[in-house]
């Protein structure tokens, strides 16, 4: 399968047509953005990191029931994915307090949740992704009610299934960020990425960030930290 036109590029992905109107070709790069694409900057090796850890974790997801755009790996930064109509929600799953939930509410981060908690963010960037309730997404016809739940399901039971994996690998899922697309027929499935730019991944021992609050963060040692992801990942 072959790259035809490209479709988009974001902070993080180019998407190329492909001769089947059904397929697209998202391409990974290595820049890196933080705060609304205010803080720019190179990470060298994370598009690899990026698009494999994805299909990976995108395949897991699909043995345990979860739909998802992924078709096939073709090269270390290109995949070939289903053609979705990207709903305009960015879903936030978190385990533990951190980030802009620590900020927002006053409390210090790593504070471990009795529940998950979800949010939604309207993936506007020109409004700075506001957050909004589902009632808001219903208001602004972002997504059907049919559709706010289908996403609300899918997306706790992908934290169910990534936190019993990173689990395995030593790792906690503090929290992370999906994308969902409507395929032609209308069917929801998990799109965009799974990886350290969407996930706080902390060392379940230490509480190390293995993601991209180090970059965010200017903490250093940001590739190392990818690095160290993948290979757990690929049980190196």
């Amino acid at each position: 399968m072959e790259k035809t036109v490209q479709l988009y590029e974001g902070k993080a992905k180019k998407v190329f047509a492909t001769e089947d109107p059904a397929l697209c070709i998202v391409s990974y790069k290595d820049d890196a953005t933080a705060f609304n694409g205010l803080k720019k900057g190179t990470i060298a090796g994370k598009g690899v990191v990026n698009n494999r850890m994805s299909n990976l974790l995108m395949q897991l997801l699909e043995k345990s029931g979860v739909p998802t755009h992924f078709v096939e790996e073709l090269s270390d930064r290109d995949t070939l994915v289903k053609k979705v109509q990207i709903v305009p929600l960015e879903v936030i799953i978190r385990n533990v307090s951190a980030g802009s939930f620590a900020k927002h509410y006053g409390v210090e981060e790593g504070i471990v949740f009795d529940e998950p908690t979800i949010e939604f963010s309207y993936k506007n960037d020109e409004l700075g992704d506001p957050l909004l309730n589902s009632y808001h997404a219903l208001a602004l016809k972002l997504a059907t009610k049919e559709e706010v739940e289908t996403i609300k399901k899918l997306a706790f039971k992908v934290n169910e299934v990534l936190t019993e994996y990173f689990k395995t690998l030593g790792i906690r899922l503090v929290d992370f960020k999906l994308e969902f697309g409507r395929l032609p027929d209308g069917t929801i499935v998990l799109a965009d990425e799974i990886s350290p730019d969407t996930c706080r991944l902390w060392d379940i021992n230490t509480n190390e960030k293995l993601d991209k609050d180090r970059f965010r963060r200017d903490m250093g040692g940001v590739e190392d930290a990818y690095k160290e992801v993948f290979k757990r990942l690929m049980g190196e």
